[in-house]
């Protein structure tokens, strides 16, 4: 159970922060709502946030500088970013700033709050390394240098990505003007939301992993469906879901393209 929390909405839109402060006083925390980052920082300068909630594209002073201003004068806070589907690489680019998550607009209550209460976790057990480490160093003896070891070890543990792929890194892949989130499962086309399943997602997502490789009908069929079939099976299978795709890719961007048939060996998608 996650204690009240005391929450900054920034969004210029009056029913998207409606919308918000009703669904998260719900859950018994306090809110406070602006509509400009503006006035966002006046109330950061004057009190303490446990998260923020922040639309990116916003009249005057815009999401991001709200986000660095927030980084350096309260570094605890945690940040989810509220986004259109269009402006999903500004969102990428300010969960690279340090924002924990982002949200389409408009968002369902149940993933506002899910979003809110994995946020909230990650505050808390970073309160717990700082206090952890702030315990360590006044007990400091002649035994410096194994307590500073021991307090290394206690502060890596959480940022372990430092040497592997980043969280972020893991999270996205980008190829051209396809960003893949395998969180969220969605794939964007230059801002445009694909409206894919399951199977249709795994296909374009594996496309884009392997690009600019060329990748046969009866490897797509084995890697993303998970069984091993016929040239003439695998060709009639993948010809289909491509079919499917690109279809949904025309609706939502007029028909720009992404995916290109190498005749006789397979699919790529376009740089």
């Amino acid at each position: 159970m996650i204690s009240p929390a005391k929450i900054l909405v920034l969004d210029d839109d009056p029913l998207i922060r409606k919308y918000v402060e009703k669904v998260l006083a719900h859950e018994g925390h306090h809110m406070v709502s602006v509509e400009s980052g503006e006035a966002a920082l006046a109330r950061i300068a004057e009190e303490e946030f446990d998260l923020a909630l922040i639309d990116l594209r916003m009249p005057g002073m815009g999401g991001m500088e709200v986000l660095g201003a927030l980084r350096q004068r309260s570094p605890d806070t945690v940040v989810i970013v509220l986004t259109a589907h269009a402006s999903l690489e500004s969102s990428v680019e300010a969960l690279r700033q340090g924002a924990h998550d982002y949200l389409f607009k408009p968002c369902k209550a149940v993933q506002l709050r899910e979003s809110v209460r994995t946020a909230l976790l990650k505050r808390r057990q970073a309160l717990r390394r700082h206090r952890l480490l702030s315990q360590l160093e006044q007990s400091m003896t002649r035994n410096l240098e194994e307590i500073r070891v021991a307090a290394a070890e206690q502060t890596a543990a959480p940022h372990l990505t430092v040497t592997e792929p980043t969280e972020e890194q893991a999270r996205f892949l980008q190829r051209g003007l396809l960003i893949v989130d395998f969180m969220r499962h969605v794939i964007t086309l230059n801002g445009r939301l694909l409206e894919l399943s399951p199977t249709e997602f795994d296909l374009l997502a594996y496309l884009v992993s392997e690009a600019p490789r060329v990748v046969s009908p009866q490897e797509l069929v084995r890697e993303v469906q998970g069984y091993e079939s016929e040239l003439w099976e695998a060709r009639d299978t993948v010809r289909y879901h491509v079919y499917r795709i690109r279809r949904k890719i025309k609706a939502a961007t007029g028909g720009q393209g992404a995916i290109r048939t190498v005749r006789g060996v397979g699919y790529t998608v376009e740089e």
